[in-house]
């Protein structure tokens, strides 16, 4: 068994390079420890309605916390693979890499966990991310406390979305080569689970449950869906019946507003629509969602928007 002395702990500390501050390496250890005495004293709580009318509380940490994350994440985090299955908080991948291997499927199950940052816990992002392995053991816990509140996994820390990907990684590849195995298609972008081909759904509602139970998650049974290829099937909000492409009501909606802004002028459709805001932040909220269209399907009706929108932008600069 290896033993790490304290100051063998604390060179390997310093050495990844957390703290940016010009100040001695004694006061960068002091302060890496009084932070996480206690971690919760350096985050603020905000609560955000959900669809349903019920609220998510997100996590934001302080400047300094927030720092020491963002370190943790670029030189400890990224550093460790994810499994090929995870879609969500990967860079290079996005909404349409999620969707494409579930087009033009019989059957798409979509399978949500409930309160997935919450349920994360201390002992599994120690275990996956930070383990003696890796870290002398004390370094691996002053890790883990830097990235947990309450010993949970907090919605809101940049850390938090990558290590939501690590703990889950053997989930991913568990229920992952098993459809491989069956030929379906298996995705899962955040707390979102898609599965789609033709089988029996509630072979696999069971199989996943059983697996989650390992880490104490669960799924919501009110957000089990299972559509067949007869009605719209979307995955992550995009439509992948036959080809994968935003909903046609999104692009009947920007549509629909260029042509008003054409026909009436903009600040006459802001007036009818009762648009208190300015109207560069209305032109930017479109444009934003005009760029997103186009990342899925790009074609030429809604790139002339674009260009059209742009040059009318630059006179309210």
């Amino acid at each position: 068994m290896i033993i790490h002395t304290k100051e063998d702990c604390n060179n390997f500390l310093l050495s990844l390079n957390l703290i940016n501050k010009n100040i001695s390496d004694s006061e960068k250890l002091r302060l890496l420890y009084t932070l996480t005495n206690p971690i919760e004293k350096n985050y603020k709580i905000y609560k955000i309605r959900k669809k349903n009318g019920q609220f998510r509380q997100i996590y934001i940490p302080n400047n300094l916390l927030k720092s020491i994350q963002r370190k943790i994440l670029k030189n400890i985090l990224n550093n460790k693979k994810i499994s090929i299955y995870a879609k969500a908080y990967k860079k290079g991948i996005c909404l349409k890499d999620n969707a494409y291997p579930h087009l033009n499927k019989k059957i798409i199950l979509k399978l949500d966990i409930i309160n997935f940052f919450d349920n994360i816990e201390y002992y599994d992002i120690y275990r996956t991310c930070f383990s003696k392995e890796y870290f002398p053991p004390s370094v691996g816990h002053l890790l883990t406390n830097l990235c947990t509140y309450e010993s949970r996994l907090p919605q809101g820390a940049p850390t938090s979305a990558y290590i939501s990907n690590l703990v889950l990684k053997e989930f991913d590849e568990e229920i992952g080569h098993w459809c491989d195995e069956h030929n379906i298609s298996y995705t899962r972008y955040s707390d979102d689970m898609t599965f789609s081909g033709d089988f029996n759904p509630q072979e696999i509602i069971k199989k996943v449950r059983h697996y989650l139970n390992y880490l104490n998650l669960k799924l919501n049974n009110k957000k089990i869906k299972v559509i067949s290829n007869s009605k719209q099937q979307r995955v992550t909000g995009l439509v992948v019946n036959k080809k994968i492409q935003v909903p046609k009501k999104y692009r009947y909606k920007i549509r629909q507003e260029v042509y008003y802004i054409k026909k009436y002028g903009l600040l006459s459709h802001l007036q009818k629509i009762n648009y208190e805001d300015k109207p560069l932040h209305y032109l930017n909220s479109l444009l934003g969602r005009l760029n997103y269209l186009l990342s899925i399907n790009s074609n030429i009706e809604f790139i002339k928007y674009k260009e059209y929108l742009t040059k009318l932008r630059k006179t309210y600069l």
